[in-house]
C-alpha cells in the first residue's frame, strides 16, 4: 500500500490509522481550532454565560456580520472557535435538530441531546473518505428542566460536560484563570465579570466592546439571549470601575 511506505501518506486520508494509532487529519483539525480566537463558557446555578473574542479584519466589515456565538433555540446557544464557516454549517444542522425535536415530541430539546447530536455528526466526518473533519470546537450552553448545562464538542466528536471551560488560541491562559477564580455559587452577574476578566487576559490591547461577544442563558427564565453592544459596553464599564 502507498500509505505504508515509510509511514508517509497517513495524513492524506481520514480513515487510515498511522502505525502508532493516530488519525492525522483529526489532529490537524485540532490545530486549526488552536489558531482560532478564544471563547469560553461558565456554568453556575443561575445559568450559563458564553463569551468570545471578536476581531474585525477590516473597518469596512459590518458590525455583527461575523458571529462567534450562535443562538440555536430559545433556551440554548453555542460559542465557536476555529473555522467559523464549518461552525455555521453545524449550527444550521443543530437548529434543524432542535425544531424536529419540538415537532416530534412537543418539547424543547435538552442541551445534552443537542451536544451529542453535534458530536455524532463530527465523529461521522472522521471515518469516511472524501470528506474532512470539521475544524471547529463548540461550547454549548443552555438551560432545561434539570438546570443549566455546558458542553464542549471537539473535531473528533468527543462530548464533555464542564462547569467552566475555554477553547481557541488563548485556551490555556483562560482555563488557568477560570480554575483559580471559578465558584459554583456565583450568580450570572459575577459569572459575566469573570468572563470579562478571562478575556482581558487573552485579548491583545485594551478590553473594548467591539472586541467582545457575549450571551447568557438564565435558569429562571430558561431563555438564551445574546447581549447587545450597548449591554456589553455597560458591563465592561462596570468591570473596569470595580477592577
Amino acid at each position: 500500500m502507498a500509505f505504508a511506505q515509510g509511514g508517509r501518506g497517513y495524513d492524506r486520508a481520514i480513515t487510515v490509522f498511522s502505525p502508532d494509532g493516530k488519525l492525522f487529519q483529526v489532529q490537524y483539525a485540532q490545530e486549526a481550532v488552536k489558531r482560532g480566537y478564544t471563547a469560553l463558557g461558565i456554568k453556575t446555578k443561575s445559568g450559563v454565560v458564553l463569551a468570545a473574542e471578536r476581531r474585525t479584519t477590516s473597518e469596512l466589515v459590518e458590525d455583527g456580520s461575523v458571529e462567534k456565538i450562535f443562538k440555536i433555540d430559545k433556551h440554548i446557544g453555542a460559542a465557536a472557535s476555529g473555522l467559523i464557516a464549518d461552525a455555521r454549517v453545524l449550527i444550521d444542522r443543530a437548529r434543524v435538530e432542535a425544531q424536529v425535536n419540538r415537532i416530534r415530541y412537543d418539547e424543547l430539546i435538552s442541551v445534552e441531546s443537542l451536544a451529542k447530536t453535534i458530536g455524532d455528526t463530527k465523529q461521522m466526518y472522521t471515518q469516511h473518505g472524501g470528506v474532512r473533519p470539521f475544524g471547529t470546537r463548540f461550547l454549548i450552553g443552555g438551560v432545561g428542566e434539570r438546570g443549566p448545562h455546558l458542553f464542549e464538542t471537539d473535531p473528533s466528536g468527543v462530548v464533555a460536560a464542564y462547569k467552566a471551560h475555554a477553547i481557541g488560541g488563548g485556551a490555556d491562559e483562560a482555563i488557568e484563570v477560570l480554575e483559580k477564580n471559578y465558584e459554583r455559587e456565583m450568580n450570572l452577574e459575577e459569572s459575566t465579570q469573570l468572563a470579562l476578566r478571562v478575556l482581558g487576559e487573552v485579548i491583545e490591547g485594551e478590553l473594548k466592546p467591539e472586541k467582545v461577544e457575549m450571551a447568557k442563558a438564565e435558569a429562571e427564565t430558561q431563555e438564551f439571549l445574546k447581549m447587545t453592544d450597548e449591554e456589553i459596553s455597560e458591563t465592561i464599564d462596570q468591570f473596569k470601575s470595580e477592577g
